[in-house]
């Protein structure tokens, strides 16, 4: 898996993938947070918080951790070297868990920087220094957590199909789905009772963690679902391989 994992980083920064997925996340956080008005501009909301951040985070990582992954297994798939990956003496969980982390560590490497703008809060602050770390601390490991789980999603569309493009679409579409969908879908009246469904979906999850406290339903939540996308992909590649 450590190979495989190498194998994926270098690619990522042999290519301008890497430095392109960084520098895209920091300048549209960037550009919302502090230069274009909105609602997401932090100087226009009054309030020295990171709050718009956690929220417009998962909106931008939704585009792009799905262009990160598109080429996990679909690459492989089109220039037919995924049999060759295959005959390696490692197991397809390995490969698959190789392909998943390379993602999510170049992904964090894109958050890490923004760990600035908890300076730039404090010095905000009136008082200076009046910030509230447990729940930009909670906010911080969430979205670590829903890297992890858009990361698992982009690896499953990729390894449906050999276009990068339609494991593309596939991902922003399931990444969506699970974001907002259930969310969205909540307190809909279907057959004369109201269903609610916003439990099922990541925002309810995450935005528990953004308070600061770390529920093991949230932990579970997360870390469930990464594991059942994961073991999709899995299959998806056995099922190829036989």
């Amino acid at each position: 898996m450590i190979a495989i994992l190498k194998k994926e980083i270098k690619t990522f920064f042999v290519s301008p993938i890497g430095y392109l997925v960084i520098a895209v996340f920091l300048v549209l956080n960037g550009l919302f947070l502090w230069v274009f008005n909105g609602t997401y501009n932090i100087f226009d909301t009054g309030l020295a918080s990171l709050n718009p951040y956690f929220e417009l985070a998962p909106w931008v990582l939704l585009f792009l951790v799905p262009a990160v992954t598109m080429k996990s297994f679909s690459e492989e798939k089109k220039q037919g070297t995924l049999e060759l990956l295959l005959t390696k003496p490692l197991s397809h969980w390995q490969l698959v868990c190789g392909k998943f982390m390379g993602a999510f560590i170049l992904v964090i490497m894109a958050i890490i920087p923004t760990t600035i703008y908890i300076y730039g809060i404090y010095e905000l602050g009136n008082p200076t220094g009046n910030i509230d770390f447990g729940s930009t601390t909670g906010s911080y490991i969430g979205l670590l957590f829903l890297v992890g789980l858009y990361a698992a999603i982009g690896v499953f569309a990729s390894a449906l199909t050999d276009n990068q493009i339609v494991a593309f679409i596939l991902g922003v579409f399931l990444c969506f789905f699970f974001y907002f969908g259930f969310e969205g879908l909540s307190n809909y009246t279907f057959f004369g009772d109201v269903v609610y469904t916003e439990n099922l979906g990541i925002l309810a999850h995450y935005k528990s963690m953004s308070k600061g406290i770390l529920d093991s339903r949230d932990l579970v939540y997360f870390l469930s679902l990464s594991a059942l996308f994961l073991l999709l992909t899995v299959l998806k590649i056995k099922n190829t391989n036989s």
